[in-house]
């Protein structure tokens, strides 16, 4: 499956493309899922909905690239 169409990003994904360490990942990514569940939703450990992610890092209309980085795309607010 493309990990563009996977609704959830890995610690290990996201290790890898912000080149930061897994425990870092891991953190950033129960920082989030602590902001969802206090907004009411549920949540996964260890994983995070890949567009709560790139709205959180880069702002709307941004994605993490498949090689790492991010690509931008053009277009409204979801």
């Amino acid at each position: 499956m493309n990990t563009q169409n996977k609704i959830y990003i890995t610690a290990s994904e996201l290790s890898e493309s912000l080149g930061i360490s897994l425990g870092q990942a891991y953190k950033i990514i129960r920082n989030l899922n602590n902001e969802l569940a206090k907004n009411g939703y549920i949540t996964v450990a260890g994983k995070c909905p890949r567009r709560y992610l790139e709205e959180k890092w880069y702002g709307y209309g941004a994605q993490l690239s498949s090689k790492g980085g991010m690509s931008i795309e053009s277009g409204e607010r979801p």
